[in-house]
């Protein structure tokens, strides 16, 4: 460790602030932001309109530290997952899924994950620390920097979505600095509605994120009632459904037609019934919502199987006949595992904390 201040670190508030405590401009951060986030020029001899003694003292006193992509993987699909390290004893995996219209990454936001859903490969893994803010937007600065951007005009990644390892709202603070960062003009540029944050539901942090920001909210559902959700998705018990529900319908109000998107992973013999999809719509009904069904993808260790399609495609039917937006998601790149669920990364698990947040106590 250099000790060194990684800039990597700031949203453009802190960096004005970081300027004035230096006794320099605050105007100097959208400088650096733009050496950063427009033109990828990370050495502070090469951003020409700073003065030679600011370079210097950037250079003396910070750092602009990326994580480091260890491997790259592309699907048959097109699809590439890198495996990125973020220390010594951990890494993650971030996912680039290409598309006519769009480009979307996938992110992560915590080395492992404490929420051990049980039919998600990363929950398995165990958990370690939460992300730095470096460390997450390090993710979307490597896969522009990988896929060209940097040296062309056209923008390839067009859509970001907190769906890798990791609770995102778990990780609060970071996470939206690096939503300030993906939205501001000066970073990456991106709409809000093109950036989303799943959660499991984390209904406190749900309110505090319509309070600080605008952007598209996912929520990793999976089950129609408690009893279940309690089972596979143990976060529930801390924040059973009427009160996640009741976070959703306050967090799409005032946003017009804009809606909350319900993934549900389709799991053979659990929760795929058509009682479980008519049970679904009742749940649906106070907000509105579109629903993404994810076909379960297969992880070493895991009991559970996939819907077959006839049982997906009649969940959707009843869905759809009442009014729900719902579409079945297209699984990519699971010949390399880079699927919904089936992100593992590196993690050198503290068994102690991971205990201690399956109880709960979060």
């Amino acid at each position: 460790m250099t000790g060194k201040t990684n800039l990597l670190d700031y949203d453009r508030k802190s960096l004005e602030s970081y300027f004035n405590e230096i006794g320099d401009k605050s105007f100097r951060a959208q400088q650096v932001l733009k050496w950063i986030y427009h033109q990828g020029v990370i050495d502070y001899q090469s951003m020409t309109n700073l003065s030679k003694s600011l370079r210097s003292n950037l250079e003396e006193n910070t750092i602009i530290k990326l994580p480091e992509i260890i491997t790259e993987q592309i699907s048959e699909d097109g699809t590439r997952k890198w495996l990125i390290r973020v220390d010594d004893k951990n890494s993650v995996e971030t996912v680039f899924i290409p598309e006519n219209d769009r480009g979307t990454l996938c992110i992560s936001s915590q080395v492992g994950c404490p929420l051990d859903c049980k039919f998600c490969s990363t929950g398995q893994q165990g958990f370690n620390r939460n992300l730095t803010t470096s460390e997450i937007i390090g993710q979307v600065w490597m896969a522009n920097k990988a896929l060209g951007y940097f040296e062309g005009d056209k923008r390839i990644i067009t859509n970001i979505v907190f769906m890798g390892m990791g609770e995102p709202l778990l990780n609060y603070d970071n996470v939206l600095k690096s939503i300030n960062l993906l939205t501001d003009d000066l970073g990456f540029g991106l709409a809000r509605r093109r950036v989303t944050v799943s959660t499991s539901g984390i209904v406190p942090e749900i309110d505090r994120l319509k309070e600080d920001t605008n952007v598209s909210l996912a929520i990793s559902l999976h089950a129609s009632n408690n009893e279940l959700r309690n089972n596979i998705v143990p976060i529930n018990r801390s924040y059973p459904m009427i009160d996640l529900l009741a976070a959703c319908k306050r967090y799409s109000e005032g946003r017009g037609d804009e809606t909350v998107t319900i993934e549900y992973v389709m799991l053979n013999g659990v929760n795929d019934s058509l009682q479980d999809a008519r049970a679904l719509v009742k749940c649906l009904q106070d907000f509105p919502a579109k629903v993404n069904l994810i076909p379960f993808n297969k992880f070493p260790g895991t009991n559970y199987t996939c819907s077959n399609v006839d049982t997906i495609n009649a969940f959707r039917d009843i869905l759809i006949k009442s009014g729900i937006v719902t579409i079945t998601r297209k699984t990519r790149g699971d010949d390399i595992d880079a699927a919904c669920g089936q992100l593992a990364g590196k993690v050198a698990a503290k068994a102690a904390r991971h205990q201690k947040n399956q109880t709960g106590l979060i």
